[in-house]
């Protein structure tokens, strides 16, 4: 299946430090973003180690297990170990996490893995679908009817997370099967951009740069990525900003 795919974790305009950490593997059509968080640059170390388990295993790899999932889940569980055994010998790292979201695509399917409030989107037939849930303090007053989604932008809790890499030894990781359609565009992000940039105007710009999916460019998708981090920034930038974005340009 033809893809294009490209991808940018930013600064921000805030803080000192990058915490998020990107993965993208065209061979294997796997892609990653993780926001690290915790500890005395736990968050740097936290992201950078799950970008770094998937980097050695899907470089390592010339084909990859039938089940894709299965490879995804593994890295995943895998970070989950590193980072619980580093903290546990580096005081300074304890409380150290990181949220993954992964997407891996497996002919005219797609498996996403979550575990945070990292994101991964669907726009398609000119709509944006949320594809995953946050594990946040926030989505579980959502989810008993506590407060509106609307509210829950301006919660003050709404950065606490219920789930993370790191956090504990059982990690229970969601996952997510797609079946992709022509024309198809994926988005992953951390929450330096969805909490910056809301779902109609995210679409709007989606839509506006990439009117025919079916013909975009990699510039093209370079240049939206871009575009979506500028406007992050734009409106405060006050988090790390990282975007992934990849388009099935699947043929009749």
């Amino acid at each position: 299946m033809p893809l294009i795919c490209t991808g940018k974790s930013h600064i921000g305009m805030v803080r000192k430090s990058n915490q998020d950490a990107i993965f993208i593997n065209p061979k294997h059509k796997c892609f990653l973003v993780a926001d690290g968080m915790g500890g005395h640059k736990g968050g740097d170390i936290a992201s950078q180690l799950t970008v770094k388990v998937f980097t050695e295993y899907f470089n390592a790899i010339p084909k990859i297990e039938s089940d894709k999932i299965h490879d995804v889940l593994k890295c995943i569980r895998k970070s989950n170990s590193k980072i619980l055994e580093k903290s546990e010998q580096e005081p300074l790292l304890r409380g150290m996490g990181t949220t993954a979201c992964s997407m891996i695509i497996d002919g005219n399917k797609a498996f996403v893995a979550n575990i945070g409030d990292s994101r991964a989107y669907l726009i398609t037939g000119k709509q944006l679908y949320q594809l995953t849930k946050d594990h946040s303090l926030v989505q579980e007053k959502i989810n008993l009817g506590i407060i509106s989604r609307e509210e829950a932008s301006r919660d003050r809790m709404k950065n606490v997370l219920v789930r993370t890499v790191g956090f504990e030894e059982d990690m229970q990781i969601d996952t997510f099967e797609y079946s992709i359609s022509k024309n198809d565009i994926f988005l992953l992000c951390t929450d330096g951009l969805h909490g910056k940039i809301y779902d109609k105007e995210l679409l709007e710009m989606v839509n506006n740069a990439l009117p025919d999916p079916s013909k975009a460019t990699p510039q093209e998708l370079d240049n939206l990525v871009e575009a979506l981090i500028d406007k992050a920034n734009e409106y405060g930038g006050n988090d790390n900003i990282s975007v992934i974005m990849a388009v099935a340009q699947v043929q009749e």
